[in-house]
């Protein structure tokens, strides 16, 4: 009976480890910035990025534009310009 709680508890271990290293990868890396395509909708993005740390929309008449930036822990930032919610620009900086 003891070998199997041992069996039990190293499993739990291991199942718990990799979520909390799973949570800790940032969206925001270059392989999700290639996956954002001119054209796409801002819910498009979302699904990629998650919310944007800040975002900003204006309009004039028929227009509207939004400025949105996803910034991770490490500084890297993914910045995107929307024009009628969807991607006209988009822009990657990565902290070194």
């Amino acid at each position: 009976m003891i070998p199997r709680k041992s069996t039990l508890l190293k499993l739990a271990i291991a199942v718990f480890l990799s979520v909390f290293l799973l949570a800790c990868v940032s969206k925001i890396n270059q392989e999700n910035y290639a996956k954002i395509q001119n054209g796409m909708t801002i819910e498009e993005v979302k699904a990629i990025l998650g919310e944007p740390t800040t975002s900003s929309t204006s309009g004039i008449g028929p227009l509207s534009g939004t400025s949105a930036i996803w910034k991770s822990r490490d500084g890297t930032s993914i910045s995107i310009n929307f024009v009628n919610s969807k991607v006209l620009l988009k822009s990657f900086a990565e902290n070194k």
